[in-house]
């Protein structure tokens, strides 16, 4: 709500911070003490305010008595450092295929320039964060992911050797437990151990889903570069059940990288996550946005 003055009395437009404020109230009171598990990717990790925006609202999430757990992602960093090194990448299905050079960029990037620009970033705040990678305490143990890929239906489906691609066989949260219940905020890099000492990338969608499945999250946030879920005539969609999302994902409705999301938040909401949101992280504090006001901002995935 705006409070408009006459232009006149030389006033401002004044927003009624109290009124926001109430309405934030009961939102705070049922996350109280509950764990909020925030994949961070796409353009908010490249804008120089977002990331200060984002930085901001981890750290005040904390301060009021929720538990943020931050997974995240890098691309676009890791596709810089490929570049300079004259590496180039290949994707199938969005995926990036990994050999192991590749893979040790990757582990670099994500677990060093990434990972503790974010601590950082985070800390300046006044928040406490911890980085940690998925080889920090066995929190990620994967083991090799499975291509099945059939680029037309006429033809026979071949299987694609993603070279050190992992999918997440078990989550062990007990670092996390400890630095949650010591004030601090883990912020994680979807770097995954194989049952041979294997270093693995990860989905970090994929992770954090697994992470917030893990710790029985009352929600898991997945921040991507447009407004949520839309349906048919391209209108964003507030909320979707279980079904219904499957139903649009056979119908087409739902298509192209969105799918993935989806499944995920699915797959969360499914095995013990209250909900999960896929909200639109171009927009300043848009996870605050989306937990503490009546509308939201997003898509809120239900079973």
């Amino acid at each position: 709500m705006v409070l408009k003055v006459a232009k006149e009395d030389k006033s401002i437009q004044i927003p009624n911070v109290a009124e926001i404020l109430i309405e934030s109230l009961p939102y705070i009171r049922r996350f109280y003490g509950g764990t909020i598990v925030v994949k961070y990717g796409g353009h908010a990790m490249v804008d120089a305010q977002l990331k200060e925006d984002f930085a901001r609202d981890i750290t005040l999430l904390k301060f009021i008595g929720l538990n943020p757990v931050v997974v995240h992602g890098g691309g676009p960093q890791i596709n810089v450092v490929l570049d300079r090194m004259g590496i180039k990448s290949k994707f199938v299905r969005g995926m990036r295929l990994t050999d192991q050079p590749t893979m040790d960029v990757v582990e670099m990037v994500l677990g060093g320039k990434v990972n503790k620009a974010i601590v950082a970033q985070i800390n300046r705040q006044g928040g406490k964060a911890v980085g940690l990678s998925g080889k920090d305490g066995a929190l990620i143990l994967a083991e090799k992911l499975k291509i099945v890929h059939q680029p037309d239906e006429n033809q026979p489906p071949e299987i694609i050797d993603p070279g050190l691609v992992g999918c997440v066989t078990r989550i062990n949260p007990e670092i996390i437990n400890t630095l949650t219940q010591q004030g601090f905020v883990p912020i994680i890099a979807p770097v995954g151990t194989g049952e041979n000492g294997e270093t693995f990338n990860i989905n970090a969608d994929l992770v954090a889903s697994e992470v917030a499945r893990a710790l029985n999250a009352q929600r898991l946030i997945l921040l991507t570069d447009v407004d949520g879920v839309l349906d048919a005539a391209g209108s964003l969609v507030s909320s979707i059940e279980a079904q219904t999302a499957q139903q649009m994902i056979a119908g087409q409705q739902i298509k192209g990288g969105m799918i993935p999301k989806v499944e995920y938040a699915l797959k969360a909401v499914t095995n013990g996550v209250e909900k999960a949101h896929i909200i639109n992280g171009t927009r300043r504090h848009a996870i605050l946005l989306e937990l503490f006001t009546d509308k939201g901002i997003g898509t809120e995935v239900t079973a």
